[in-house]
């Protein structure tokens, strides 16, 4: 499910972002303008033209690996709980799957290190387009859950910190720090299901907490 305003990349422009990302791998926060132009074939006056300056860069690049986290969406305007929680299951995977890839990790590996440092801050980017910029996303599909009367709960906010607690828990720590942490999609996939599953225990409507599974 996009974003209404999500930008559209070019296919070049898309290329130009994945550069980007390989690049963060092997150079961490060395990466410039003119080692992304060397090696996405392009000129530094096009990088400057498309994405302003290398904080415009690095942001089109966070949005860009961002909007790899998608989920399915409702077609009913009063969805069943099968539905919100395909979409919550949904949300969870592709979270879990982006967040343990290598760039993603790398991504979030340079924006640590920049914290507190005299320079831009990626840090910020990255949280407000990727953790922030996809809570804004989910949290409509929760609030529709709540006006189908399936979900039941006040703050949109704090359901959706509850809920990605659930499904994110310790993975990403445990990663950028280096641990050995075996996610297979099928491993990825019941994580995912289980953490919705916890969620409509903790915030399903008392008419339909009956429904759910033991």
């Amino acid at each position: 499910m996009p974003d209404k305003g999500e930008t559209i990349w070019s296919q070049r422009q898309q290329d130009v972002l994945e550069t980007v990302l390989r690049l963060l791998v092997e150079m961490g926060d060395r990466v410039t303008m003119s080692a992304v132009a060397r090696h996405a074939n392009c000129s530094k006056e096009t990088l400057y033209k498309w994405f302003g300056d290398r904080d415009g860069l690095l942001t089109a690049t966070v949005k860009w690996q961002a909007s790899r986290v998608t989920f399915r969406a409702l077609e009913d305007a009063r969805p069943d709980l099968a539905a919100v929680e395909a979409s919550l299951t949904d949300f969870a995977a592709n979270w879990l799957s982006v967040i343990s890839s290598e760039t993603s990790l790398a991504l979030n590996r340079v924006a640590i290190g920049q914290t507190g440092a005299d320079k831009m801050q990626l840090g910020r980017i990255v949280l407000e387009n990727g953790r922030f910029a996809l809570g804004a996303r989910l949290k409509p599909l929760l609030e529709a859950g709540r006006e189908a009367g399936i979900l039941a709960f006040e703050d949109s906010e704090t359901a959706f910190r509850v809920f990605f607690g659930l499904f994110a828990r310790d993975i990403q720590i445990r990663l950028l720090l280096g641990d050995d942490l075996r996610l297979s999609p099928d491993c990825i996939r019941l994580e995912a299901a289980e953490a919705a599953r916890q969620f409509f225990k903790l915030f399903a409507s008392p008419e339909r907490a009956g429904a759910l599974k033991p």
